[in-house]
């Protein structure tokens, strides 16, 4: 079995968090005889290197953002020094999730020049892509576009999690076709993921951080559009950012106290399992996502979506198929969920196609599918 050093810009495992990170190595650590993540520096950077799984080891910087680089370069030659790589053992691979600003692609690519490590370079998600939700990924956007080239030209791959959207944005960037590997990054426990019998206490649900991308204040918009037509309508928020206070405002300055409830971040996989299932439909109004991952554990739950034709949407939503695609605009969101709403042969079509979809994302084969692919790249 190889090794594998994850260049990465979760904070969540350092932080000894249990989110989307740690439930994926939960599983990914079984394909790889150690793991090392580097990370960016926490507020307790007291806590050290830490330890998951037996042979998962954390090791967030203690230097500031700026210098993160310079501590991939200086701890990632320790690690790989410890660990008996060479280029004759040939015996480690990295994976660096990149992003605007590129602190972890610059660092990978100063480590590499060094060790000639191979690495594959992983594009999550680009800011601004299709829509820019603020000023800040308008620029992202553009500075992704000039400088992909340069940050995937040692990359041994580079990794798109949707067929669609990212990578035709970074082959008219400059990105040569034959790097290009499309494999998903969504790892769907069915077993905490499932329907459950469980009382429809909202109507709607929202999940993610609020966040200028997540377009949050459509769906407020429609929800006001819709008090019209059903008075007690309920939409249930799950999630926290730095547009909380904002949002609270908006609430109240739209008159929709008894309408829009927050419930704060969820605890862990369960109670989002548990809340998805207490609701009728998830709305997710994104200018842009790599994803998003709650559409599936959504479709996994037995609860159809509505989403804009972000990320891995237009992979997976296939309109008047498998759930509904919403425009940009409050008007036309209310319309859709209304439609939803009220016609339950439609809303049982797109319940029965979501659970069909979502088996391809089944955690653990798609994770062996991950590491296989990975596995590859060292031969």
């Amino acid at each position: 079995m190889s090794n594998l050093l994850m260049i990465s810009g979760d904070r969540s495992l350092a932080e000894g968090k249990h989110g989307a990170f740690y439930n994926t190595l939960e599983e990914l650590h079984k394909h790889f005889e150690k793991i090392d993540v580097i990370c960016p520096k926490i507020r307790n950077s007291k806590l050290g290197i830490r330890n998951f799984f037996g042979n998962v080891e954390v090791h967030p910087s203690p230097w500031p953002l700026i210098l993160q680089p310079f501590w991939i370069y200086r701890r990632g030659l320790k690690i790989l020094k410890a660990n008996g790589y060479s280029l004759m053992t040939n015996n480690y691979l990295m994976t660096v999730h990149d992003y605007p600003p590129f602190y972890n692609g610059f660092g990978a690519y100063l480590l590499s020049l060094a060790t000639c490590v191979p690495y594959m370079l992983e594009i999550m998600h680009i800011p601004g892509l299709p829509k820019s939700g603020s000023s800040k990924e308008f620029i992202y956007k553009y500075l992704t576009k000039f400088f992909i080239r340069f940050d995937a030209h040692r990359a041994r791959a580079v990794r798109v999690i949707n067929h669609k959207q990212t990578k035709d944005f970074i082959i008219q960037a400059g990105v040569p076709v034959s790097k290009i590997k499309y494999i998903p990054a969504f790892y769907i426990n069915l077993d905490v993921f499932k329907p459950i019998s469980l009382e429809k206490k909202y109507d709607l649900i929202f999940v993610g951080r609020l966040e200028s991308n997540k377009g949050v204040e459509l769906l407020f918009e429609a929800i006001k559009n819709l008090k019209h037509q059903i008075p007690n309508i309920k939409c249930l928020i799950v999630g926290e950012g730095s547009l909380l206070n904002h949002c609270k405002l908006e609430i109240v300055n739209w008159k929709l106290q008894d309408n829009v409830l927050f419930n704060g971040f969820a605890k862990d996989f369960l109670e989002i399992a548990r809340l998805i299932n207490e609701s009728k439909v998830l709305v997710m109004p994104s200018y842009n996502e790599g994803g998003p991952r709650v559409i599936l554990e959504a479709m996994a739950c037995g609860v159809p979506v509505l989403a804009t034709p972000v990320g891995i949407v237009l992979d997976i939503v296939k309109d008047k198929e498998s759930g509904v695609i919403i425009d940009w605009d409050g008007a036309d969101i209310a319309k859709k969920i209304n439609i939803l709403l009220n016609d339950r042969q439609i809303y049982n079509k797109y319940q029965s196609a979501g659970l069909e979809i979502v088996k391809l994302f089944e955690r653990q084969s798609a994770i062996k599918n991950y590491a296989e692919k990975l596995s590859l790249l060292i031969k």
